[in-house]
């Protein structure tokens, strides 16, 4: 029972760790000796770069990103002594929690969500009976669907994620599904259809759709991949760094962060070799933010 306890210390909050490394979690990589994908103990690699600078740095172990994003902005700060006034990143780091965090700090999140692609999808799209195609009045609370009939707002549940956010789903109900020509195609369900809805979400996601699919979003939707993306592949396929050699969460941050200081040294002496003029933006313009997991 005592050594169940240890290890129950050692777990924490995670769901696994390493024996040889107590600090790294088993995560899925891309990639590894045998392509296959397997599972290995590893740290979430959180980089924002800048004109392919790496601007910052966080050593992880979530292997998702999402819960990784709020303490790794409070690190920008805590390190430059202000915060990015815009932040460029994909759909691992869209959640509410995250938009939320983004509003309260006055920060511009270009930051996708898991179906920013697929809403713009014809199958999605000229599907009358999904949630986010039917009709909702919003002055009575109640939604419509293709019948014509209303689903009227019944309750509102509270859930709690893994990081202790609490979002409130609302839920809806039609008043009488039976014989509904429309039945088999609107849900299978059994008895009448019942809908749940996250409106703040929603709200949520249409400002990030309105900002990603403005003209600045294109742009930093179009550099994202050349600016972190890039600065990983440079350090992983052209300079060969692909695991830690360090072990222990404090070793592989001091590890990669003479990683990052070399990537910086590197790039900086190419451009003055070049003699090209460095060109940076203020750093509370935005920084793009990208991932990689990395084995230990």
């Amino acid at each position: 029972m005592r050594e169940y306890e240890e290890k129950l210390d050692i777990l924490g909050e995670r769901n696994s760790y390493s024996k040889t490394d107590h600090d790294a979690t088993f995560m899925r990589m891309k990639e590894d000796a045998m392509n296959n994908g397997q599972t290995k103990p590893g740290y979430n690699v959180q980089i924002s770069t800048e004109n392919q600078y790496i601007t910052n740095y966080g050593i992880f172990w979530q292997p998702n990103d999402w819960g990784t994003f709020i303490p790794y902005m409070s690190s920008f700060s805590d390190r430059y002594g202000f915060q990015s006034a815009k932040v460029v990143a994909d759909s691992g780091y869209g959640s509410e929690q995250n938009y939320a965090w983004m509003e309260a700090n006055e920060v511009e999140g270009y930051v996708k969500y898991n179906m920013f692609h697929a809403e713009d999808k014809k199958k999605r799209k000229d599907n009358p009976f999904l949630v986010q195609n039917l009709y909702y009045n919003a002055e009575d609370d109640y939604y419509v669907c293709p019948r014509g009939q209303h689903l009227e707002h019944i309750e509102d549940v509270r859930s709690t994620s893994d990081l202790g956010y609490v979002s409130v789903i609302s839920k809806y109900r039609a008043q009488n599904c039976a014989g509904c020509p429309f039945r088999g195609l609107c849900h299978k369900a059994k008895g009448n259809r019942v809908i749940e809805v996250n409106h703040k979400n929603n709200e949520y996601r249409e400002k990030a759709r309105e900002l990603l699919t403005s003209e600045e979003g294109l742009y930093h939707r179009s550099m994202r991949p050349i600016e972190p993306e890039a600065v990983f592949g440079d350090i992983k396929y052209d300079h060969g760094f692909k695991r830690f050699r360090l072990k222990g969460n404090n070793k592989v941050k001091l590890e990669f962060g003479l990683v990052a200081l070399a990537h910086n040294l590197r790039k900086y002496a190419r451009v003055q070799t070049l003699e090209k003029p460095i060109t940076a933006e203020p750093m509370a313009a935005a920084i793009p933010i990208t991932n990689e997991k990395m084995a230990a």
